[in-house]
């Protein structure tokens, strides 16, 4: 019987366009592979994810006898968080918008 653990991270100040950069890679391998993968991408959410994914395997450890090894990225979703929204001063007294964006990220891990 294979079993899911789920974590989320909620308003990660990064935009989800970026952060699903990284998480289309990460979809479907195993957990050590995914770890290893993110240890050398040169990109923004990629510490982020790995928080995210030791986090999750440490909660799924404490709370039943998991094979760390047999843990696979079972689902990896980017969803969009609130925005903040500025404004920057523009010539001739103009104002131009700057909209921060936030992501909600949603991790499930199955035991295989």
């Amino acid at each position: 019987m294979s079993t899911d653990f789920r974590g989320y991270l909620k308003g990660a100040k990064i935009s989800p366009r970026k952060v699903r950069l990284v998480a289309d890679m990460l979809r479907g391998r195993n957990v050590q592979d995914a770890l290893d993968s993110l240890r050398f991408t040169n990109k923004k959410a990629a510490p982020i994810l790995s928080k995210l994914i030791n986090s999750v395997i440490s909660s799924a450890s404490e709370k039943a006898t998991v094979d760390v090894d047999g843990l696979v990225v079972n689902e990896l979703y980017v969803d969009e968080g609130p925005m903040q929204k500025r404004f920057l001063p523009r010539a001739q007294g103009r104002a131009t918008q700057i909209k921060k964006r936030t992501s909600h990220i949603t991790l499930k891990l199955r035991e295989i």
